[in-house]
């Protein structure tokens, strides 16, 4: 029996038990400070470098390097494992489907990765620890090694395009899934929120796991409230079991 492609989308949600704070939610970041917004934004981030500096000491004090994965990361891992083909789409930036296992040819990130950082003049990369320990050394703001230039993480800022290549492999995925769960994910920030409604129309079954409604709730099969750390190794669980 030819066993359902599975394409999940990841947002905020799914990595709250990791330690990392979500954005949007009720305690998210935006919400307790919208000034931190600034701190990745495109535009204030290349034009200030007091910006600069608070968003290298964001960085440097943020969660996003030293967390693990959680019970969620690693259920989907082990759904992959299990032989059921799985493509992860994620709108974050932590890298930790790779680390619960994930190959990380499968794993699509929408927004970048907070692991490593590219300068904005010469297109130069490198790893997001070798610049922190030059910041922690005492560089507020340290440029690039090549040509002087800006440094930021490869992340997507606001103000910024996704790369078109990953989100055309994206929506290639959700059109060619059979399910297709949304984790984590207030799906209000678009083009990623709309692959949910992209997969109900070409036919997968949708399943939403979230703790808060959805601007997609009426499309899904599923919604589902529960705690995602255990809803969905459950959901998974059942899903492997059954393939």
């Amino acid at each position: 029996m030819t066993k359902p492609l599975v394409a999940l989308l990841s947002g905020a949600g799914i990595s709250t038990d990791s330690g990392i704070p979500d954005y949007r939610g009720p305690n998210g970041v935006w919400r307790r400070d919208p000034e931190a917004e600034k701190l990745v934004t495109y535009s204030y981030y290349m034009g200030d470098p007091e910006i600069r500096r608070r968003a290298w000491r964001m960085r440097r004090e943020g969660r996003a390097l030293s967390a693990e994965p959680n019970d969620a990361h690693r259920a989907v891992a082990a759904l992959e494992r299990s032989g059921v083909p799985v493509r992860v789409i994620t709108q974050n930036v932590d890298g930790l489907h790779q680390l619960a296992g994930m190959p990380a040819r499968k794993v699509l990130e929408l927004h970048g990765s907070a692991r490593s950082v590219v300068c904005t003049g010469c297109g130069a990369r490198g790893s997001m620890a070798e610049a922190l320990a030059r910041v922690a050394a005492g560089e507020e703001d340290p440029p690039c090694r090549e040509c002087g230039g800006i440094l930021k993480s490869t992340t997507v800022m606001f103000g910024e395009r996704l790369d078109p290549g990953v989100l055309a492999e994206a929506v290639a995925v959700t059109k060619a899934c059979q399910v297709f769960f949304a984790v984590g994910s207030s799906l209000q920030v678009q083009p990623a929120a709309g692959l949910a409604g992209l997969a109900a129309d070409h036919g997968a079954r949708l399943v939403i796991v979230n703790a808060e409604p959805t601007p997609y709730d009426d499309r899904a099969d599923d919604v589902v409230r529960e705690p995602i750390g255990t809803a969905l190794p459950r959901l998974l669980g059942a899903l492997a079991e059954g393939s």
